[in-house]
């Protein structure tokens, strides 16, 4: 079955978020309880990757998300190799790329590199014209190992604060 290619904003009405299963219980409670929730509030914002075409009537299920949000960090966490040159002493804007996951039936066929690069992708097209959000760089709280280990495979990212958990790649880097 051909999965749609575009990521649509999470409707609660139109997609099966109970039924989403990335093997991470907590990515799915997430998904299920709080992701609408949270966007009603405007606390974050999440996108799903349909895992078919819609058909009349049924909830579509979800092979893949992402939820993205405004948050700041001190200036004194930002990466040396990463600062985009002096920085006040306050804390500085930045994205924050809170949640990825895919279904389990998804995994394993590249679709954690397209959640990335959408996410990635929507983080700049946010802060660029004529939205301009102001953001330096976009940081990633990392759940688990597992997740980290997605993430070595991709050399932009820096260790924030020595803290292997939590990755910054600068705004002007994407």
């Amino acid at each position: 079955m051909k999965v749609p290619q575009e990521f649509v904003p999470l409707n609660g009405t139109l997609f099966d978020v109970k039924a989403f299963d990335c093997g991470k219980p907590k990515m799915n409670e997430f998904l299920a309880r709080n992701a609408a929730k949270h966007m009603s509030k405007s606390l974050s914002m999440t996108w799903v990757l349909p895992a078919e075409f819609p058909k009349n009537g049924e909830k579509t299920p979800v092979a893949a998300y992402y939820t993205l949000a405004t948050s700041t960090i001190a200036k004194d966490d930002v990466p040396d190799e990463a600062k985009p040159g002096s920085l006040p002493g306050y804390p500085v804007p930045v994205v924050m790329l809170a949640r990825l996951a895919v279904n389990i039936d998804h995994q394993g066929k590249g679709y954690g590199q397209k959640v990335l690069v959408s996410a990635l992708r929507h983080a700049v097209q946010m802060t660029a014209p004529p939205h301009h959000l102001p953001a330096i760089a976009v940081v990633l709280d990392i759940l688990d190992e597992d997740a980290r280990g997605f993430y070595d495979n991709f050399d932009m990212f820096h260790e924030m604060c020595e803290n292997p958990m939590k990755l910054f790649v600068p705004m002007n880097a994407l």
